[in-house]
């Protein structure tokens, strides 16, 4: 059942909430940042459910106003109405927490890479290419995201041939993975001088930032092979 499930979502939402101020664990910052992210990503859940489970009360006493006779007529009309305006917001609550409760992408929370490499249309794919970028930098300002220039190559006329940035910031993944692909413009260029609608393309590839993992190397797993010159000259 669906508040059922939502229940014990609250309950763990709680005890994460208990757990993140604990000093104990603040102390352990690595558990806290892992408990702390656990938290945030549950919040908009357990808010939206906490709505939900408003209406369902406002829905109840809305009926049982309804449902007695000895109340004013009036007073009676006035639950009525509230009803009509409750039931919308039930089911537009119900479809949003169904949503909520879908697996989600492992690499949601994580930071991204993006590369956006100019296809077909030559300069003015270039600058297409610099359109795109101008967009996603925009677009992660306006969500407080944090952007930086890796590689660029910029030509003569403007935009870029090739430009790697990197994304930081909370749910970036989640909101940009679907970015990856071929995208495409028709548009009289400015590179144009007759005024005839050319095709550029540009691909854009949108990779979650990999976690550090600390590798071992046995020195028995390396094999080292010593060359010298046998030539005359001083070379051997």
């Amino acid at each position: 059942m669906l508040v059922d499930k939502l229940q014990v979502i609250e309950d763990k939402f709680m005890d994460l909430e208990q757990r993140i101020s604990d000093p104990e664990i603040i102390a352990r910052q690595d558990e806290w940042r892992k408990l702390t992210r656990q938290h945030s990503q549950l919040s908009e859940t357990v808010e939206t459910f906490r709505t939900y489970k408003k209406v369902l009360a406002g829905l109840d006493e809305a009926m049982e106003v309804i449902e007695d006779k000895s109340l004013d007529e009036e007073f009676r009309e006035m639950a009525q109405e509230e009803l009509k305006e409750l039931k919308p917001q039930k089911e537009e609550l119900e479809e949003k927490l169904q949503i909520l409760l879908l697996p989600k992408d492992p690499n949601d929370d994580k930071n991204i890479i993006i590369e956006i490499r100019g296809g077909a249309g030559g300069d003015e794919a270039a600058l297409f290419a610099g359109d795109l970028f101008r967009m996603y930098t925009k677009y992660a300002e306006s969500q407080g995201w944090r952007c930086e220039i890796i590689d660029a190559n910029e030509p003569e006329l403007g935009g870029f041939k090739e430009v790697v940035f990197s994304v930081e910031g909370e749910n970036v993944y989640s909101k940009m993975k679907f970015e990856s692909g071929v995208h495409r413009v028709q548009r009289v260029p400015t590179t144009e001088t007759q005024g005839r609608v050319h095709t550029s393309t540009v691909t854009v590839a949108v990779l979650p930032e990999m976690e550090d993992v600390d590798i071992e190397v046995n020195e028995k797993d390396l094999k080292i092979d010593t060359y010298r010159a046998s030539g005359a000259g001083g070379q051997h």
